[in-house]
């Protein structure tokens, strides 16, 4: 391949890349406005975006899998055609039921492109330096789509409606299209045996049925018979499969990978990142949006300084981390992100943007972009070229189950205190100045003060509606403050494992082949200070 055609299409795998991420963060920018035309609940508007992430995560490993056997160009023309056709529907929807199907479908083809992007460039950039900046420059461009989310959906919310941020993919979708089928070469694994439907089908279910009970959890409460019978249910179909890949010839995914070290817990590490970092988006769309009533445009201004951190630091991480090993930016990255978060927590009704706000943003967009290149690099220098499409799922599905899990946990935390301090105000709201649906969304989120703002009412009521507002917001700051510590707490342990748990001068340099089966016995314990070429 000639160096202008593999930088080609390494640039068509970044657009593509871009626009399965930027799907999951564009549409929180959307929510007031679906959530008033549509006259949906917060239960409705939580739906538009868990429906991408669940059927998003629980497709991951098979259609890594599948890309692997059958073509990784062929996942990433097929997700990305499904992609712009599925888009679509939802932005002629006119009911929230469509705007459900429209995501969901989302979520399922967008499993098949990202996967596909790491496994080519695994495949594109065979030395490993060149991998590593690129893997980098990879890893930059999924934090920096997180951070664009906003500031594209506010411009578009500003010139048009919500529909808008669904029309944006469809002829991204369709230019990446064309390109992917003229510019990236095809790549498979070199020989598979018969595909292993029934672990293809268990890994689905398990994950899916996980990420339900999840994402429901917060509405049924965490100790529920509907919670608790689904991660009974996610448990056992997880173990019938873990069970079932180690005995099959031909499994969807070699589990002796996770008792390599070097695979394990940077999959550990990324997981855990997303927790935060999807947990913090989270909190600033509500903090900005809600207590500070920011125009969504305005919001995506605010949050450009995330993105410039991420996109600066990802690539000087990877390349750092040959160089000093992989442990060093992972434990830094983790202890940036719990810094960030006990910044934010102490956010308040009167905190200067500068002085709180914006180093809150840095540090946790630094420490996820140290963690992401290292992290990835060694995940899939871990894993055979045969088994790219897989280890990239595997990446993959652990961003997107930590992401989930932030949303519910650190989610569910700050939303339960404030409800519990907002409802007994709101219910008293008699009923000609708010109805029930309004009064639920008021319960639910502090996005509804822009809604109460706009209310046309007798200025007799003002001083209350100002009152009820300031102690809306007062809620919503002490709740999302009792979840940043939570949070922070979760990633200091995860620091203190990998420091542990990683041998120090690990660098990542393409474990091929029988290394694998090798490594899989040693854990990479028996020589700590050896690098993998070492251990040849």
């Amino acid at each position: 391949m000639s160096r202008t055609r593999q930088l080609s299409a390494f640039a068509v795998i970044c657009v593509c890349e871009l626009l399965i991420v930027l799907d999951m963060t564009i549409i929180n920018v959307a929510l007031p406005q679906i959530g008033i035309e549509l006259e949906t609940s917060i239960t409705g508007l939580q739906w538009v975006v868990d429906a991408y992430t669940l059927t998003f995560s629980g497709f991951l490993l098979a259609f890594g899998n599948l890309g692997d056997r059958y073509g990784r160009k062929l996942m990433l023309a097929g997700g990305l055609a499904g992609l712009g056709l599925s888009s679509i529907i939802g932005a002629v929807a006119d009911d929230m039921a469509w705007v459900l199907v429209s995501r969901a479908l989302m979520g399922f083809f967008a499993a098949a492109v990202l996967p596909a992007t790491l496994a080519i460039i695994t495949n594109i950039f065979p030395e490993p330096k060149e991998k590593s900046l690129a893997i980098g420059i990879w890893s930059s461009i999924a934090g920096v789509a997180v951070a664009i989310g906003p500031i594209s959906g506010g411009y578009l919310l500003t010139h048009f409606s919500w529909h808008s941020v669904f029309w944006l993919n469809v002829p991204v979708a369709a230019v990446a299209l064309f390109l992917v089928w003229r510019l990236v070469p095809n790549s498979k694994a070199a020989s598979v045996g018969r595909l292993d439907w029934p672990g293809v089908v268990l890994s689905i279910a398990g994950i899916s049925i996980g990420v339900f009970a999840i994402i429901e959890a917060p509405r049924y409460g965490w100790l529920s018979a509907t919670t608790l019978i689904g991660f009974a249910l996610s448990v056992v179909l997880v173990v019938a499969f873990i069970r079932r890949e180690l005995t099959t010839d031909s499994p969807v995914l070699d589990m002796r990978l996770f008792r390599i070290r070097p695979f394990a817990l940077p999959a550990l590490a990324i997981a855990v990142g997303y927790f935060s970092l999807f947990g913090f988006l989270f909190l600033i769309t509500q903090y900005f949006q809600g207590v500070r009533e920011y125009t969504p445009l305005a919001f995506g201004i605010a949050t450009l300084p995330f993105a410039a951190a991420l996109a600066v630091s990802a690539p000087t991480a990877t390349v750092i981390a040959q160089k000093v090993g992989t442990m060093p930016p992972l434990v830094l990255g983790l202890v940036l992100i719990g810094a960030g978060l006990i910044v934010g927590g102490q956010v308040e009704l009167d905190s200067s943007y500068l002085t709180l706000v914006l180093p809150a943003m840095i540090l946790l967009a630094i420490g996820i972009a140290i963690i992401q290149g290292p992290a990835t690099e060694s995940i899939m220098s871990s894993v055979p070229l045969d088994e790219a499409g897989a280890g990239s799922a595997v990446n993959d599905t652990t961003r997107e189950i930590g992401g989930t899990l932030g949303v519910a946990v650190i989610g569910s935390i700050a939303s339960s205190y404030y409800l519990t301090h907002v409802r007994t105000i709101v219910d008293g709201i008699p009923a000609g100045l708010m109805n029930d649906t309004e009064k639920e969304y008021a319960r639910s989120s502090v996005l509804s003060v822009l809604q109460i703002r706009e209310r046309d009412i007798p200025a007799f009521f003002d001083p209350a509606r100002n009152a009820l507002i300031d102690q809306m917001k007062q809620a919503a700051l002490t709740g999302s403050s009792h979840a940043s510590y939570l949070g922070a707490g979760a990633v200091f342990v995860c620091a203190v494992v990998v420091a542990i748990g990683l041998p120090r001068r690990y660098r990542t340099s393409g474990i091929v082949g029988d290394q694998v089966e090798a490594l899989a016995r040693e854990g990479v314990a028996n020589e700590p200070e050896a690098t993998p070429q070492e251990q040849r």
